[in-house]
């Protein structure tokens, strides 16, 4: 199924893990409607603007997977709204600053990424249709904690 001109559900809803741990990661109508929007307002717009492919890294994840991965079963992941990603060839603060400045979001942000690995990482973004706070972080670790710190 297609979700927008580049991005199918297939692609924002795989999950090798899912898949070794027999998960359902099988997303509903309302996911579907969220991963929709993800695409027309955030991924698309990317895809378009850079004209290379966009590597969709997580996408929609059940609030199993969530835990099993780590996250929390409330992520946006888990409606739909959000999609970590990178661009080959293209820095992911790049990435991540772009979207500040040109695009509608929910959050953005640049997790685990090095200023001296500028291909480091991974860029988060969501998007939310009644709620974007447009947040921009940077997710680090620190003695095996996940911080965030606001970006300006």
């Amino acid at each position: 199924m297609k979700l927008s001109k580049d991005f199918t559900l297939q692609e924002l809803s795989k999950s090798e893990i899912a898949d070794r741990n027999n998960i359902n990661n099988i997303p509903t109508a309302d996911h579907i409607t969220n991963l929709v929007l993800l695409c027309q307002y955030v991924l698309q717009p990317v895809r378009s603007h850079f004209d290379k492919p966009v590597n969709i890294t997580s996408g929609y994840r059940s609030p199993e997977l969530c835990v099993l991965v780590g996250s929390k079963p409330t992520s946006q992941h888990t409606f739909g709204q959000a999609a970590d990603f990178k661009i080959a060839g293209v820095p992911n603060k790049v990435v991540s600053d772009w979207i500040v400045n040109t695009l509608d979001f929910d959050q953005c942000i640049l997790e685990f990424w090095k200023s001296e690995e500028p291909n480091s990482g991974w860029v988060h973004c969501s998007y939310s249709f009644d709620n974007n706070r447009k947040e921009y972080l940077q997710a680090t670790k620190s003695n095996g904690n996940i911080l965030y710190t606001k970006i300006s």
